[in-house]
């Protein structure tokens, strides 16, 4: 299991690095960032109060796949979410807001709750000759390629935006899959769906240890409170459940962590490809980012499939399991669709209320599983579930007070 380990980690580095040289663009510093869904995305909106400019940073988790900065800018969207930014004029027209709110986060919980139950399904699909399904980067390209195809068809309907810089998106794009397919492989070795979802939850700590290394960034004793307490009650819940894992769980942990470094990467890499548009003068759509975005994901997924062997493999185990191939291929089309409602919500909606939606999703994800996955937990394990979503809840109210004194 540790060689497999490090087969996967040489792999992701070497992507990395290939396309990296390639480009000629080094990584970003980390920037300060909260989180607020599973895959992945930040929205960072800058205001000015006197003298002096606070940040202010939005991020989603869908599993996946972008990310969205607003000026309104919208910045993915990981597993199945989750790391892009566009920017999009609010509508005015139409629907009213009550309905669109609807619409949007109705959209999103449906879409996001069923795909994060379909992931988990997915990894405890036992065959009858009891192998099971382990080729998480399979699962990538399949992810990324629904999202290239929805992205692709967006992109026409709304029109593409021309002179895009590329480069950038190629290296968020490898640094956003590695992270979720570190994911994936968390839950193929073993990891309970709840502990990965409440562990990915504290993506923000390896951005507060980058910029407090590299940047010179603070941090309010809140937030630092936040942290740990999406952290500890984390690793509480671990720890809680009635039946003690194996060598495995160890496996999946060192996953997870590697999985969250790799936000943490993400979150410079996004704040260069942020600059660079901005440098080129050119303002992408939603549907751009979610397409190039994408298609550097599903590109860098194939070259480390292939190179694990997981493509023929996974192939040949979904052929003689027709059952976990339309569980693949439904978890596969959740991750677009829910991508559009995250794109639809942040275009009529200010980015705290994406943030709402994507915060309160993801403690609903880690209850359904509990309550539908048989999932047994003590009286302990419970109570670190209720430490980490007063963490998660923390971190959205602190938000909601900073939009509060804005206005």
């Amino acid at each position: 299991m540790r060689f497999h380990l490090i087969n996967h980690c040489i792999a992701i580095l070497s992507t990395l690095f290939l396309i990296a040289s390639t480009s000629g663009v080094s990584a970003a510093p980390f920037t300060k960032t909260s989180s607020s869904a599973v895959g992945h995305t930040f929205a960072s909106i800058e205001k000015k109060n006197g003298s002096s400019n606070k940040k202010v940073v939005l991020d989603r988790l869908v599993f996946g796949k972008s990310d969205l900065s607003q000026s309104k800018s919208i910045s993915n969207i990981n597993r199945g979410g989750s790391s892009t930014a566009a920017t999009m004029t609010e509508s005015n027209t139409g629907l009213p807001p009550a309905i669109k709110l609807l619409i949007g986060a109705g959209g999103i919980y449906a879409a996001f709750l069923y795909y994060g139950s379909l992931q988990e399904d997915v990894f405890r699909y036992t065959a009858a000759d009891g192998t099971q399904f382990k080729q998480a980067w399979l699962l990538q390209v399949l992810e990324a390629l629904a999202n290239v195809v929805i992205g692709f068809a967006g992109m026409q309907l709304t029109g593409a935006t021309p002179n895009i810089p590329k480069r950038m998106f190629a290296i968020s794009g490898a640094a956003q899959v590695s992270a979720k397919a570190c994911t994936s492989l968390a839950l193929a070795n073993g990891l309970s769906f709840p502990v990965a979802t409440l562990a990915k939850s504290g993506k923000m700590a390896p951005v507060m240890l980058g910029s407090l290394l590299l940047g010179g960034a603070s941090y309010s004793v809140r937030e630092y409170l936040q942290v740990a307490a999406i952290i500890g009650g984390t690793a509480i819940v671990s720890m809680g459940k009635k039946k003690g894992g194996g060598p495995s769980s160890t496996l999946g942990v060192t996953y997870i962590l590697l999985s969250l470094a790799l936000d943490g990467v993400t979150a410079g890499f996004q704040k260069r490809l942020k600059a660079e548009t901005a440098k080129a003068g050119v303002k992408p759509k939603p549907y751009d980012f979610m397409f190039w975005t994408n298609l550097y994901m599903c590109l860098t997924a194939v070259v480390v499939a292939a190179g694990l062997n997981e493509i023929g493999s996974g192939l040949a185990f979904c052929s003689a399991n027709p059952e976990i191939m339309n569980k693949i291929i439904k978890f596969a089309i959740c991750s677009a669709v829910g991508q559009s409602f995250i794109f639809y919500t942040i275009a009529n909606f200010d980015p705290l209320i994406l943030s709402t939606v994507t915060t309160t999703r993801k403690i609903f994800s880690v209850l359904l599983s509990i309550f539908l996955k048989g999932h047994s937990l003590s009286m302990t394990g419970w109570s670190g579930i209720a430490l980490a979503c007063g963490g998660i809840l923390s971190e959205m109210t602190s938000k909601m007070g900073g939009k509060a004194k804005a206005h």
